[in-house]
């Protein structure tokens, strides 16, 4: 069994940040930057991250606050609010202290949420679902599993989402999964692999799906995928109890840690 280190917690952010970094990228290429996507990382500091036109908290969040970052606090701060954006801090157990915690409370920030962040071995037998076809998506399939990705956030405008991130398939680490159901498109799921990690990132089932174990098919899929792409672990989040955290646990996940959201006022 994998033990638990710091090591091992900085790689699951680093992988994380990154993976996030490279999806807003995309969104910051398209012409004009119309999200606003910006960032940036202070000499031996935190990333922040930031999509002025787009209130989603992890994309105008603050990855890899530790102990010693207190002095980047208050200028990270003042570099959001000169856009009018809200921020977010992620507190990690075994990388914060009491001070760093002080220092983001003197600056007006509250502890606004939770997040677990699971991980488990590499294991390149897990087999996909016989019932469920699950798919490596290609650049022919693209808009389909765009469409249902989109069907399965409940997006209004999912042909704006569709042109924003067609981009997703050409990203170096990414693989997309499509999960159908008689033939028909159902879920999907993103797996990103870096410095030897695999992640497993974004994910959605379209409504009329839910329920009938996509999204375990799925983690599996891209568990076996990752570990036979050579990596040393395979790390995913989910918010605390939700279906995504008990779908990762039937995958053989386990929790790693659950990160505090610190959020300024």
């Amino acid at each position: 069994m994998l033990a638990p280190s710091l090591d091992v917690i900085r790689r699951t952010l680093d992988a994380e940040a990154s993976y996030t970094l490279s999806r807003l990228q995309v969104l910051e290429r398209l012409p004009g930057n119309p999200v606003g996507i910006a960032y940036r990382r202070g000499e031996g500091g935190p990333l922040a991250l930031m999509a002025r036109h787009l209130p989603v908290p992890y994309f105008n969040t603050v990855f890899g606050l530790e102990a010693g970052h207190e002095a980047h606090i208050e200028p990270l701060l003042a570099w959001y609010r000169e856009h009018g954006v809200t921020p977010h801090f992620e507190v990690v157990p075994g990388l914060a202290t009491a001070d760093l915690c002080r220092a983001l409370a003197k600056q007006g920030c509250f502890q606004s949420g939770f997040h677990s962040s699971f991980i488990r071995e590499p294991d390149a037998t897990l087999a996909d679902n016989e019932l469920l076809a699950i798919e490596h998506v290609t650049r022919r399939g693209i808009d389909e599993f765009l469409q249902t990705h989109a069907a399965g956030w409940a997006m209004r405008d999912s042909a704006g989402f569709k042109a924003n991130t067609r981009g997703w398939i050409d990203e170096p680490g990414w693989s997309l999964y499509l999960g159908r159901i008689n033939g028909k498109p159902a879920a999907t799921g993103v797996l990103y692999v870096k410095d030897k990690v695999g992640y497993c990132a974004d994910a959605a089932t379209a409504p009329a799906f839910r329920g009938r174990g996509l999204q375990t098919a799925l983690l599996q899929r891209r568990i076996a995928d990752a570990s036979a792409a050579g990596v040393e672990f395979i790390c995913g989040g989910a918010e605390f109890l939700s279906g995504s955290h008990r779908n990762m646990q039937r995958a053989g996940m386990r929790i790693q840690f659950v990160r505090a959201s610190w959020t300024a006022l």
